[in-house]
């Protein structure tokens, strides 16, 4: 069970088995952000290599879309790290908890972090991945219907789609859409998967958790949902090579967001 404090910073209430959503105002992300950035600052060696790991993969897999000439999936593709980073970002959430409980962190322990709850982790890391299999079958499909007389030339792709006029319907459309998948996957896994680290609850449990304290915080999850859809993507348009720094800053951040919206009997 799910229970609510309408009382931002309010302590969780005694009594009950479940979790307690704890209101915060709209502030509270960039405290969020703070705290993230003094985690990566305590285990750097661990953060930016977790970071540099996933920006690798980004351009391995950027370059093999090119390679194929599949070159106007590239963009949905970066566009899918907004989708799929609360999964990729496991690992940081377990850094974060482990450095708030003064325990040693590694790279291996946050690699393998998901083994703590992990049939229940990878339920969720699936449906994170069939949203983005919908997203970019959806992004393939806006394309044909928009561009099925002749597709842009690779050279001059980014001008043609993104300045010009005939492409603003596209964008409009495109750009629309997506936001709509991205809201609900933040909706779902805001605290969701955090809380399947930290607690051994099922996927269910999780979801309805991270649903209520996006529905009892709307001002707060409208500004964090802002400032994580800015620093990734600070780190796509640099060619991934950002998202080694801003990837773990999110995703420290997440963990403390976690913990500031959810609260446990004692």
């Amino acid at each position: 069970m799910v229970q609510t404090s309408d009382t931002p910073g309010a302590n969780p209430a005694s009594g009950g088995s479940g979790a307690t959503i704890l209101r915060v105002g709209a502030e509270q992300p960039w405290a969020w952000l703070a705290q993230g950035w003094q985690d990566l600052g305590r285990a750097p060696s661990v953060s930016l290599v977790y970071g540099i790991l996933f920006s690798a993969a980004g351009l391995a897999l950027t370059g093999a879309i090119w390679l194929i000439d599949a070159f106007y999936l590239v963009l949905p593709l970066a566009a899918g790290f907004l989708l799929m980073g609360p999964i990729l970002c496991v690992g940081l959430y377990d850094v974060s908890r482990r450095l708030g409980a003064g325990e040693a962190v590694s790279l291996g322990r946050a690699l393998t972090a998901w083994r703590k709850n992990e049939a229940q982790i990878a339920l969720l890391g699936l449906a994170l991945v069939l949203f983005l299999m919908a997203w970019m079958l959806l992004a393939m499909i806006i394309f044909a219907l928009f561009f099925s007389d002749r597709l842009p030339d690779p050279a001059n792709f980014i001008s043609e789609v993104f300045f010009s006029l005939q492409s603003i319907p596209f964008l409009i459309v495109g750009t629309g859409a997506g936001a709509v998948l991205a809201a609900l996957v933040f909706a779902i896994s805001a605290v969701s998967i955090p809380m399947l680290l930290d607690r051994d609850v099922d996927v269910l449990t999780a979801v309805v958790t991270s649903l209520t304290a996006v529905r009892r915080n709307p001002g707060a999850m409208a500004v964090w949902a802002g400032l994580i859809a800015l620093f990734i993507g600070a780190g796509l348009v640099t060619a991934y090579l950002g998202l080694i720094v801003t990837l773990p800053l999110v995703g420290h951040a997440a963990w403390h967001a976690y913990k500031d919206l959810v609260g446990f009997p004692e």
